[in-house]
């Protein structure tokens, strides 16, 4: 394949990489605690998914 001939100017390649945004992670409130939560994991403040107890949640002492 050919090279290009001429370099593309900066405002150009910036023009492309324009639409790159990182977009924030959707949250759901745990039905069980009503913290904010990734949907579809494990509630990291009570440990719960579905309903059920899945992981013993240890507070950390200072």
């Amino acid at each position: 394949m050919p090279n290009p001939t001429s370099r593309h100017s900066k405002s150009r390649r910036d023009k492309r990489r324009a639409n790159w945004k990182l977009s924030q992670p959707v949250t759901v409130l745990c039905p069980e605690c009503q913290e904010p939560t990734l949907s579809h994991r494990v509630c990291q403040s009570c440990g719960t998914y579905k309903g059920k107890k899945i992981i013993e949640v240890v507070e950390k002492e200072l």
